[in-house]
């Protein structure tokens, strides 16, 4: 693939992850994390830059992408698995989030005394045009978004720009209440899962590979080459504008009474706006972040509603954007902060199977491995995952977890998945092999 369609598709892998939500969550770990920034937008940058983009690569692994590719654990654990991440990725909690930022970033700047009343009156406005322009879908909403897109990238590096001459050779914030200094590496690798990146990768992998054999690319080698360009060319892109905004937060002179209840990271883009460009620059920031909302929003509801009627064909796209788009409605009105705090345990269960399910593949492709050396890891990563959110959340109590390697750091899962590997590959040395077609 000649370089000029590596950058193409590389933009436009780009465009899929740069969302107007994730750009709330650098801001946010740089002002809590002190003088420990750097190795916590490290760990975010692995989870929010790195693996998405491993993901969409591992993908092109096979030729029908992950759809196929998960079978190998188990047919039913490939469909669970990808109904868990649409479900994840649309009206659970990434769409309610769109709204929710966008109400956080375009309405409360402006308005005194606003509450549930004046989110509700915003959300419901907000889902109509959603709905409007979901129900049928066509090519409007991409042209929108690819318009919107390069705005929202010009207007984030402007405020970058400004921000590092304002804040250049300031101290650190100071060290936010609760921060792990112990593990501030894995702070930042957590932090990152709330991007949902890497689990949207697995979900998207196929729109990347489809993108690469329009351009006359068919060649499984070649796809592979192909999309390890296209994905660094994002990467580079994405990981300078996650650090940039991270040093930003961390060098922001605010104080958590000054925030108060709402998100850390909308108030201090709405705060650096303001300071840098004026009020300006606070409406201009806040009417493509909700503009860039409401195009993510309308295109997840399309990708969703497509990807359930494709699996229950008795039930028509409609019905599935109508039923999307009232839960999407409903769990919105909790609040930005509810529905990021929500997310967290579906999350830290999704992630440590997403990550070794794309560990695996490269493991499996290189090396021709059992079938069981995928099952068995998977499997006890499922476990130890769900158990150890369980033991987190207080939902019961199991100490013995606490005694797991790296149970502090939030890793406890890599030694199962290791383990597991090796013992598959041997339990299963004599059985089928692997093979990627």
């Amino acid at each position: 693939m000649s370089t000029k369609n590596s950058f193409i598709v590389g933009f436009m892998l780009f465009a899929m992850f740069f969302g107007a939500g994730n750009l709330i969550f650098p801001p946010g770990l740089g002002f809590v994390s002190g003088d420990y920034f750097w190795l916590a937008i490290a760990g975010f940058v692995l989870t929010g830059v790195g693996l998405p983009l491993i993901g969409v690569i591992a993908g092109s692994i096979s030729k029908d992408g992950y759809v196929e590719s998960l079978k190998v654990v188990h047919p039913v654990f490939a469909i669970i698995f990808m109904v868990a991440i649409y479900l994840t990725i649309g009206p659970f909690f990434a769409i309610p989030r769109t709204a929710t930022t966008s109400y956080e970033m375009s309405v409360l700047p402006f308005m005194e005394n606003a509450g549930a009343l004046s989110l509700f009156i915003f959300s419901v406005i907000f889902f109509m045009i959603v709905f409007a322009l979901s129900y049928r879908a066509d090519s409007l909403t991409n042209s929108i978004g690819k318009i919107l897109t390069p705005f929202l990238l010009v207007t984030i590096v402007a405020l970058i720009i400004r921000a590092i001459t304002l804040y250049f050779g300031a101290d650190s914030a100071p060290l936010g209440e609760g921060f792990n200094t112990d593990s501030p590496f894995s702070v930042g690798f957590t932090e990152g899962y709330l991007t949902m990146d890497a689990i949207a990768a697995i979900a998207f992998s196929m729109v990347v590979l489809n993108s690469i054999r329009e351009l006359g690319v068919n060649n499984r080698k070649d796809l592979l080459v192909g999309t390890v360009k296209s994905a660094s060319i994002a990467a580079v892109l994405l990981g300078i504008i996650y650090v940039s905004l991270g040093w930003i937060g961390n060098k922001v002179s605010l104080t958590p009474e000054e925030i108060g209840d709402q998100n850390s990271g909308t108030f201090i883009l709405t705060f650096v706006s303001d300071l840098a460009y004026g009020q300006f620059g606070m409406i201009l920031l806040a009417a493509i972040v909700l503009l860039a909302c409401l195009t993510t929003a309308t295109g997840l509801i399309v990708s969703v509603s497509e990807y359930f009627h494709k699996v229950l064909p008795k039930i028509s796209y409609e019905i599935f954007v109508v039923i999307f788009t009232l839960i999407s409605f409903i769990l919105a009105n909790q609040g930005l902060e509810q529905v990021i705090q929500t997310s967290v345990p579906v999350l830290s269960i999704l992630y440590p199977i997403a990550i070794t399910s794309v560990i695996l593949l490269f493991v499996t492709y290189f090396f021709t491995s059992p079938r069981l050396s995928f099952q068995v890891p998977v499997a006890l990563v499922i476990v130890v995952s769900i158990l150890s959110v369980v033991h987190r959340n207080a939902w019961l109590e199991m100490p013995w977890l606490e005694n797991l390697p790296f149970f502090a750091s939030s890793f406890e899962w890599i030694p199962f998945m290791i383990i597991g590997y090796v013992a598959g590959y041997l339990i299963g040395l004599r059985k089928e092999k692997i093979k990627y077609t």
